[in-house]
């Protein structure tokens, strides 16, 4: 095995001759997807499959004009490769930004590399918060190491030369030299595919509907499509007079014949067609990828898709102090001695000098010691004490800043020291006597404690009661935009929890400062040593501090429980339970390679006043694809109705061609317009079930109007392409009705839209009739056909009213509590009781609907009968004369106020 000097790393000319061996750390990371797999991904779906298929059947027919749908295809596939373009070129650039450097040493000198300019027997040198980039071996230094993103424990393991580090894993504390002994695709991260970069499964209520959605579609539209086509070839067969004996095999012989079945095949497919949801999927992919290239812009970059939705949803945000809502730059306050007459000189220790106290050596020398894996608070000491004259001493031991431990400490020839928490250093006796004093200093800053140990044993822990030498108070940056932003979230009624390891003191003041609710209430996150404790706290209080990288965690889990959607911001090491729990992780670009890598989205310049702009670019997201989405389903719906409608009386009346009409005007243009357009209302309610309310209306709708139309048709005798023509121009009122009401209000672009609409639909009928199939209408059948079509709109617009007028189910989610298990949250505090067997559940459910009906219809009748004696009191007038009233009415848009209007006199 090759070995390499520890002080002079490798040569430039062993690093070429690596470099022309092929033995460099190759990115095995799969960062954005390829232009080709790009063009492969949005060319190759089930959907496209489908369109091809029912384009060949159009071809057997021979009706040519009715291929007008694939220009559809086309478009809808080249603007998802363009979008999916533009969206890979702006991720990795940012990412290119957020990518972070390696430390080397090659020529005796320290150089900054990129992860992939690494090569075999590199030196790297590796401290807190590094992720590990290739496997590796110890040769100096000791350090500990999480290894939880690839085994998922997160007890830190001790790593001394000759240890083994493992790709993916990062540096908790410490600092150390290692030489790289795999890159590439030999590396462990790059073994087990990229596993050990923790990827979280998705919380995205927009892909579960969609997928429910395609599921549905996919699953009815064969055997529909099969029976309809059956059906169809069946009415073909009763006109030929029935030869042969079935309607199958009169099929197949005239096949064989070269004689297709033209309007079986034509009306099969042109059910098919409003069947397919496919704009839908691409509407969606496209509005979130120009949600990721606009966050993109403002310096934000999301490494998912579906986070920028889930963000918007979130009801709870869990904020780190440092670095969110404090810059991370620290400065010392001030020092404050103690007596230290307790504390004696062990016979080999040499004295401190007569010129310095015992709490500034400490300080400064523990400072300079741990300055190789300097944190924030260290470097603030270095700083401080960079022109103060203490004599430095030579460290005979170190041991660095641990998350978990919360204190660093030193052995010199003076004695051994250790800073940190005082609650994490001292014992509870010996706390006990300064907790007053602690108390006072924390009320603004940071308070660390310096106390004098015996020494520490060979793990790194403290030998010997810690005896206290004095105080060091550390004064956070707060960040110039922290106040806006979260009273920005405190505006839209989103929960903010501070979660610090701090002193709960200095972060409640912090907090107070910046304007969280509810700042003055805070805990001390030592004393939450139960679950039960953490789940009751989680209710109580939104200040945390003293908290444990587990016990963020934990809190996050508890918040999860009582089925809030959490958000979790964060920037170090001891962040990244929390990160990979919450069902939203946001990072700092600046803060630790472990973070940034299990968190969804990336603050690239590292400001917190970002997050309003992903929140409202994930508000514009949903609810402009909620209102879009209503558009495909309708089609979908009103297809499936219209051809199961159409198996018992057949044929189906629509051709291709016709519906390419309906995808372009009243779908896919209004679609995609009121999908991309600013939107920053708050998100309500289940997506599809918002999408349904809206859609349902004008499928059931064009349902009627269709059985209405065929009825008609039968009993007057229209012909096939009059029954065509009313069935098309019904269902463009309906659809036209539903983009009218998604509308509102109107604004001047929406009105351009509408006009569009309604102008492109009658420039299509009137000026291209041949092309569309449409037949020229007598009188009599024109006034039939404006009959239904205002019956049409009013069904519509009577379901659209009856739907808004439903309330939506008020429920808890509880998640983790089991089966059968109720859960109540009020402001007294939550209550957890069972609530049977399912039959017991379904029973009370459907007690409690109809008990609440009862009581609707009893208040019903109250009025009617309060509203009769009103009127026996009253004198009578004359017919017309009657009292109007204004009426408020609950509408998509939220409510709405009818006024009477006034007679001129």
């Amino acid at each position: 095995m090759a070995t390499t000097d520890i002080e002079r790393g490798l040569s430039t000319a062993e690093v070429e001759e690596r470099i022309a061996a092929g033995k460099i750390n190759r990115n095995m990371e799969l960062k954005t997807k390829s232009v080709r797999e790009l063009i492969i991904e949005n060319l190759c779906t089930l959907f496209n499959l489908i369109n091809v298929v029912l384009a060949i059947l159009v071809i057997m027919t021979g009706s040519f004009k009715n291929l007008t749908f694939l220009f559809v295809v086309f478009l809808n596939t080249a603007i998802g490769v363009i979008q999916s373009m533009r969206s890979k070129k702006m991720v990795d650039k940012l990412t290119l930004l957020t990518s972070k450097k390696a430390i080397a040493v090659r020529d005796g000198a320290e150089v900054e590399l990129d992860l992939d300019q690494i090569v075999l027997d590199d030196i790297i040198r590796l401290g807190r918060g590094d992720q590990i980039p290739a496997d590796a071996v110890v040769v100096s230094g000791e350090a500990l190491v999480n290894e939880s993103l690839l085994t998922g424990e997160s007890d830190l393991i001790k790593k001394q030369p000759g240890s083994e580090l493992m790709s993916g894993s990062f540096i908790d504390s410490g600092l150390l030299r290692a030489r790289v002994v795999h890159v590439g695709a030999d590396n462990y991260v790059a073994k087990i595919n990229n596993e050990a970069k923790y990827v979280k499964k998705v919380n995205s209520e927009i892909m579960n509907a969609l997928n429910a959605i395609v599921r549905f579609a996919s699953v009815i539209m064969i055997p529909l499509g099969l029976a309809l086509f059956a059906s169809s070839v069946s009415g073909l067969w009763d006109a030929a007079g029935t030869p042969g004996d079935s309607a199958l095999s009169w099929c197949f012989s005239e096949l064989l014949a070269g004689r297709v079945p033209s309007s079986a095949l034509l009306s099969t497919v042109g059910a098919l067609l409003g069947m397919i949801p496919q704009g839908l999927v691409l509407l969606t992919s496209s509005v979130l990828a120009i949600a990721t290239v606009r966050l993109a812009r403002r310096k934000v970059l999301a490494q998912q898709l579906y986070c920028i939705e889930t963000l918007a949803r979130v009801d709870v945000l869990c904020l780190d102090k440092t670095g969110t809502i404090t810059s991370g730059r620290m400065e010392v306050e001030g020092t404050y001695p103690l007596p230290v007459e307790g504390v004696g000189l062990a016979p080999d220790d040499a004295p401190v000098p007569v010129d310095t106290t015992v709490l500034d050596f400490a300080l400064a020398n523990v400072a300079r010691a741990t300055s190789a894996d300097a944190n924030e608070t260290c470097q603030a000491l270095l700083n401080y004490y960079a022109d103060r004259p203490v004599e430095v001493s030579e460290p005979l031991s170190v041991i660095p800043f641990s998350s978990s431990k919360k204190w660093s400490g030193a052995s010199f020839a003076q004695g051994s020291y250790v800073m940190g928490a005082a609650q994490f250093v001292l014992s509870e006796r010996i706390f006990a006597q300064v907790e007053n004093r602690v108390a006072e200093l924390a009320d603004t800053c940071r308070v660390l404690v310096v106390a004098r140990v015996d020494g520490f044993t060979p793990d790194g822990d403290m030998v010997g009661e810690a005896e206290p030498v004095g105080f060091v108070t550390i004064r956070d940056e707060i960040r110039t935009s922290a106040a806006e932003t979260i009273g920005y979230f405190n505006e839209q009624g989103v929960t903010l929890n501070v979660i610090s390891g701090d002193d709960p003191r200095t972060v409640s003041s912090i907090a107070r400062v910046v304007g969280v609710p509810g700042a003055d209430a805070y805990v001390d996150a030592t004393t939450l040593d139960t679950p039960s404790k953490i789940d009751a706290a989680v209710d109580r209080y939104h200040v945390f501090g003293r908290v444990t990288p587990q016990q963020k965690r934990e809190l996050v889990q508890a918040l999860k429980r009582r089925g809030h959607t959490v958000a979790m911001t964060g920037d170090g090491v001891n962040d990244v339970l929390a990160l990979k729990e919450a069902d939203c992780s946001v990072a700092m670009a600046a803060g630790s390679d472990a973070a940034r890598n299990v968190a969804e989205i990336v603050l690239v310049d590292n400001d917190f006043a970002s997050m309003p702009a992903v929140v409202a670019e994930g508000r514009r997201s949903i609810n402009n694809l909620q209102r879009s989405a209503s558009l495909f389903l309708t089609k979908t719906l009103f297809s499936m109705g219209l051809a199961a409608l159409c198996i018992a009386l057949p044929p189906y009346p629509f051709e291709p061609i016709q519906m390419t009409l309906i995808n372009f005007f009243c779908i896919g243009a209004p679609g995609f317009v009121l999908g991309l357009e600013p939107n920053n209302a708050r998100v309500k309610g289940s997506f599809l079930t918002n999408v349904l309310k809206r859609a349902l209306p004008a499928s059931v709708a064009v349902i009627l109007a269709a059985a209405l139309d065929i009825f008609v048709a039968r009993v007057f005798g229209f012909s096939q392409l009059t029954l065509s023509t009313m069935c098309l121009l019904t269902s463009c009122a309906a659809s036209v009705s539903l983009i009218w009401r998604i509308s509102q209000p109107l604004t001047p672009l929406r009105v351009m839209l509408f006009v569009f609409v309604v102008v492109g639909i009658l420039v299509g009928v009137i000026g291209f009739p041949e092309l569309l199939s449409i037949a020229n209408l007598s009188m009599g059948e024109a006034i039939i056909l404006l009959v239904i079509v205002v019956f049409t709109c009013g069904v519509f617009f009577k379901l659209a009213t009856m739907m808004d007028s439903l309330k939506p189910r008020r429920r808890h989610a509880a998640t983790g509590f089991g089966r059968g298990v109720r859960v109540r949250l009020g402001r007294g505090g939550g209550k957890v009781s069972s609530t049977g067997s399912t039959a017991e559940r379904f029973a009370k459910r459907v007690a409690a609907d109809m008990a609440q009906r009862r009581e609707e219809r009893t208040t019903r009748e109250a009025e009617a009968r309060a509203l009769e004696g009103v009127e026996k009191t009253q004198p009578k007038k004359k017919k017309g004369a009657g009292v109007k009233r204004s009426r408020v009415t609950k509408s998509a848009q939220g409510i709405k106020v009818s006024m009477p209007s006034k007679k001129k006199k």
